[in-house]
């Protein structure tokens, strides 16, 4: 059975399946969904709870138009909601990184909000919310995130209170809970960041950073001594090239380096990876994965503030780190600076 142009709602869908199977009793029956109507996935379950076998979808619903029924969605409510078994609690467990490697190999941007797999699936905000969810999960958690590959995210902003600070801080293996004054401390550090216009929801790693840097103290890996970006036209290819010349200091020896990249941002994450890569040779596993710019006050016009996000990952992780600042280029190098000393430091503690 096909609802090929996706009109159809749940109800209608339940209608025709007993129909259906009142003049062939005996066939063995499949539904075929497509979205137009926003309810592909619930269609697809109602058929299923009134004894459909076989359902047809796609990864995360990919397909004309509006899309097909999501499989992503529609094999946890098979398994978890409605009882039925399709797959293993093994195979189960791979469906956020199945969702998130089909994402990638179809070159599109993850849906934040996609339910299941999504990374805001489980995420906790408000300090009510999160304290709620310390007691008892079930209260904002339909299920358990590790049950579908997922996990539980809570995140730090200018709402957070104690239970974000102290949960959040336990994904970082770090026990807050006997030490008040620090939780105090960086609670007053991110409300103020956040009143400049740094936001370290998506940046979690620079939020650990700031943690670290509060509670456990290390050693820089590396200390910036300066850097210049120069960006000038190719007269041969007619377009734009960026220079950055960058100067940094490793265990007392000064690294000089120069490199070329398709904007400043890019030379400069090439320039540092030279400079950095024969002391840290595990860097060539990261790569920077997106780069967004958002301005934080449109109305101050070409001197507004704006906010960087940077978007990396490696063999096992992916992370985000924020810089903010009236300038482009320094924001960016914030939010580079915070994303290699991440990956630096995560290697060291391995």
């Amino acid at each position: 059975m096909c609802d090929t142009n996706g009109g159809a709602l749940p109800h209608d869908i339940a209608d025709i399946v007993q129909d259906v199977r009142r003049h062939f009793p005996k066939a063995a029956l499949g539904i075929h969904c497509h979205n137009d109507s926003d309810a592909a996935v619930a269609n697809s379950l109602e058929a299923v709870r009134q004894g459909v076998e076989l359902v047809q979808g796609t990864i995360n619903g990919i397909g004309e138009r509006c899309g097909n029924a999501n499989l992503i969605s529609i094999i946890p409510g098979v398994m978890r909601k409605l009882g039925l078994a399709c797959l293993t609690k093994e195979q189960l467990l791979s469906l956020t990184e199945t969702s998130r490697y089909v994402t990638e190999i179809a070159n599109q941007v993850p849906r934040d909000n996609q339910p299941y797999v999504g990374n805001s699936a489980f995420a906790h905000k408000g300090g009510v919310h999160v304290s709620a969810v310390a007691r008892h999960s079930g209260t904002y958690e339909h299920i358990t995130p590790e049950s579908v590959g997922n996990k539980r995210r809570v995140l730090v902003s200018e709402l957070a209170g104690r239970s974000n600070m102290v949960l959040k801080a336990r994904e970082f293996n770090l026990d807050l809970e006997k030490h008040p004054e620090a939780v105090d401390k960086i609670i007053h550090q991110v409300k103020l960041l956040e009143n400049q216009g740094y936001h370290f929801e998506g940046a979690e790693a620079s939020f650990y950073l700031l943690v670290m840097r509060l509670v456990r103290p290390f050693k820089p890996f590396f200390d910036l001594k300066g850097f210049r970006v120069i960006v000038e036209e190719d007269k041969e290819s007619g377009g734009l090239v960026a220079e950055a010349t960058l100067k940094v200091v490793v265990d007392g020896k000064t690294e000089h380096r120069v490199a070329e990249g398709s904007g400043p941002v890019d030379a400069l994450d090439g320039a540092l990876r030279l400079a950095l890569d024969k002391f840290y040779p595990k860097l060539k596993d990261m790569t920077l994965m997106d780069f967004k710019v958002r301005v934080i006050d449109a109305r101050a016009g070409t001197a507004a503030k704006v906010r960087v996000f940077v978007n990396s990952k490696d063999k096992s992780e992916e992370w985000g780190t924020v810089g903010v600042s009236g300038n482009i280029i320094e924001a960016s190098w914030q939010a580079l600076r915070d994303a290699v000393e991440y990956k630096l430091l995560k290697d060291a503690r391995q």
